[in-house]
């Protein structure tokens, strides 16, 4: 089971420029303007050796004249349901205001922990607001300035201390493959599992969100032995008043944090939408193995191979830079192409956990190196000595030594990447690369 934050609190508080800070990333648009983010954005922290997912969300207001503040405010109260800790910020330089005490009510009724992070304590006097925050019944306040960075490490210490263990799943072996089977609502997840399993174990509908919890099933026929998960896309219906969408990526992040190797589905019938990218975006951030399962490819007028070379063409120049996947175009209504899905999924899982001697791996890369060196930089040539995989690593990972690492630049590395996935099979998994000096 994965591990969720998510940041709550009123507009303009610094809660996108925080999520970027933890995250270190700058995809969170950050602008004075309240009301900026609307949809939740989702991230990875990595902290002192703990994995977390973090979730920022749109500020929580009440009788505002924003046309989005009914939904902003559905998908605040779905992260704050759904999370494991939450991050509750508020403005050290205003103090605390009547929305303060709105959401702090929110949060006490949540019975979730709940960190109050002071933010902006380096603007003015903004330090002596800070004991006001005690009011809010929430415990200690953290100080912290998102925008430079101050307190942030004392504040991940403190996330890392409250949040708990992950539980693996019950009755689930944790040496034994899992498949997730991830995709947007109504893609036909349900159906191919009753396809695989021969049985119609799921209810399958026309409407988006039938499935409602993560369900493990124990694939043992024909000389394989993992798990398949069905993921849901809502939990409770009386709680999420149809925002199906909402819940459907919450749920996606956690099936695929416990995931081996993602099985993606895309509806053929609707092409490739923001929603497919969304969820191929969180299965690359938590590295792992991919399988793209075109379903539906029966209902399509066109089945001609050029018509499948065009789709998956564009599925390619959509994922882009990552291509090295499979595609399979299927039915799980005629029952078409599916157990290739299977059988691909286990290869991918096989290459995920593939292991190359460092005798082989030198003298085919220190070659390969030798015919194409890493470009010089201000007169400064790098040269790689030696190169090593790690062993037990999440993914495929490949140390290169050399006396200058930090003149190895992001499209060189590509170029080794691209050099090993040619001479051995890493197909449908990532494969990460790290210069080390030597």
């Amino acid at each position: 089971m994965s591990r969720l934050i998510a940041i709550v609190g009123r507009p303009n508080v610094g809660k996108s420029t925080l999520f970027n800070r933890l995250t270190q990333t700058r995809r969170a648009i950050v602008d004075p303007t309240a009301g900026t983010t609307r949809d939740r954005q989702y991230g990875k922290v990595d902290w002192c050796g703990q994995e977390f997912s973090i979730v920022d969300t749109g500020g929580w207001v009440v009788n505002s004249e924003d046309v989005f503040e009914e939904e902003i405010n559905k998908q605040v109260n779905i992260a704050i349901e759904e999370a494991d800790v939450i991050l509750f910020v508020v403005d050290a330089s205003n103090g605390v205001t009547d929305l303060d005490d709105h959401v702090a009510a929110i949060l006490r009724r949540s019975k979730k922990p709940v960190i109050v992070v002071a933010n902006k304590e380096d603007i003015g006097d903004a330090r002596y607001n800070i004991p006001e925050f005690y009011g809010l019944g929430l415990g200690d306040p953290f100080e912290v300035s998102a925008a430079n960075g101050s307190g942030t490490g004392d504040l991940l210490d403190e996330i890392v201390r409250d949040m708990p263990d992950p539980q693996p799943d019950e009755n689930v072996g944790e040496d034994i493959p899992k498949f997730a089977i991830v995709g947007r609502p109504n893609a036909g997840k349900s159906s191919l599992i009753n396809a695989f399993i021969g049985e119609e174990r799921h209810i399958v509908t026309d409407i988006a969100g039938t499935t409602r919890d993560s369900i493990y099933h124990r694939y043992n026929k024909f000389g394989f032995d993992f798990y398949l998960v069905d993921t849901a896309g809502i939990r409770r219906k009386q709680k999420v008043n149809e925002d199906i969408e909402y819940y459907s990526v919450i749920r996606s992040i956690r099936s695929i944090e416990a995931a081996d190797v993602c099985i993606l589905m895309i509806d053929a019938t609707r092409g490739i939408e923001g929603q497919d990218a969304n969820i191929y975006g969180l299965i690359q951030r938590n590295r792992k193995g991919l399988v793209v399962c075109v379903n539906k490819w029966d209902l399509v007028e066109d089945k001609s191979l050029e018509s499948q070379r065009r789709f998956e063409s564009a599925i390619r120049d959509r994922f882009a830079p990552f291509t090295d996947f499979p595609i399979i175009f299927t039915s799980a209504l005629t029952k078409q192409r599916i157990f290739k899905v299977l059988e691909t999924a286990v290869e991918v899982y096989k290459n995920r956990t593939r292991t190359i001697p460092t005798s082989q791996l030198n003298t085919y890369m220190l070659d390969v190196i030798a015919v194409t060196p890493p470009p010089s930089n201000k007169g400064k040539f790098v040269k790689i000595k030696y190169i090593t995989m790690l062993k037990d690593a999440v993914v495929p990972t490949f140390v290169f030594f050399c006396n200058l690492p930090q003149w190895v630049k992001e499209p060189y590395r590509r170029f080794l990447e691209n050099k090993i996935r040619e001479h051995w099979d890493f197909h449908g998994t990532p494969v990460q690369i790290f210069m080390r000096e030597k």
